[in-house]
């Protein structure tokens, strides 16, 4: 099949696979969330990649990439995930930085740069953010992984791993000193919908949406 590219295509394609890591079941509501663009925009591009055989959409309108379309998105995630690695474990930049970095130079990098920076840093490992390619959500609970606005109060857990498309939260919690490794104490949840959690022994009051961005698993 001779699949004409662009760079909206592969875009639309990894958010499906991120979404559907993340969440699990992937909608074109979905989707106009995670790249903030409007309904008739997804509308129009899920078409494009239906008619392209990259996608199929099942019951209750839910989107599954194709074979071919898993291939496309697996190859520009596995490229994002070495240019975070390269910007933070040899450029030293801030981890909360590099998405939105990588997010410019994935589409540019050549099959060579691929395989150099695969020799220098390994196929395998977790993004800065925790995060690896291709662990589901079911597979993350399968795990024993949960949200940390899940977590049982009283109970210890490390964070895992944390929703890396927002800057602006990820240097929140990095100033709050919550990153991937860190343990939290869950102390309680509030009338108010926060959580307050313990960093050391300091208590932090974490809102809901913030909560829902950090995988962690019980110690």
């Amino acid at each position: 099949m001779n699949v004409k590219l662009t760079v909206s295509k592969e875009d639309y394609l990894k958010a499906i696979a991120e979404a559907e890591s993340e969440e699990g079941g992937v909608i074109a509501a979905t989707i106009a969330r995670w790249m903030e663009v409007t309904p008739p925009a997804v509308a129009l591009a899920l078409r494009r990649l239906r008619r392209d055989s990259l996608i199929r959409i099942g019951r209750n309108r839910q989107i599954f990439l194709t074979g071919a379309g898993r291939r496309i998105s697996d190859r520009l995630r596995m490229r994002h995930h070495l240019i975070e690695r390269m910007l933070t474990e040899m450029l030293g930049m801030e981890w909360y930085k590099v998405h939105d970095e990588a997010e410019r130079l994935e589409h540019a990098v050549s099959d060579d740069l691929e395989r150099k920076l695969v020799e220098k840093l390994g196929a395998e490992g977790a993004c800065p953010h925790g995060n690896q390619i291709n662990k589901s959500a079911a597979e993350r609970r399968k795990l024993g992984q949960m949200l940390l606005a899940e977590a049982q109060v009283g109970r210890r857990v490390k964070v895992v791993s944390l929703y890396e498309r927002h800057q602006p939260l990820l240097q929140y919690l990095d100033g709050l000193g919550i990153r991937p490794g860190v343990q939290i104490g869950v102390l309680s949840r509030n009338s108010d919908g926060t959580l307050t959690v313990s960093l050391g022994k300091r208590p932090v009051n974490l809102g809901e949406a913030a909560a829902r961005r950090a995988w962690v698993e019980a110690e």
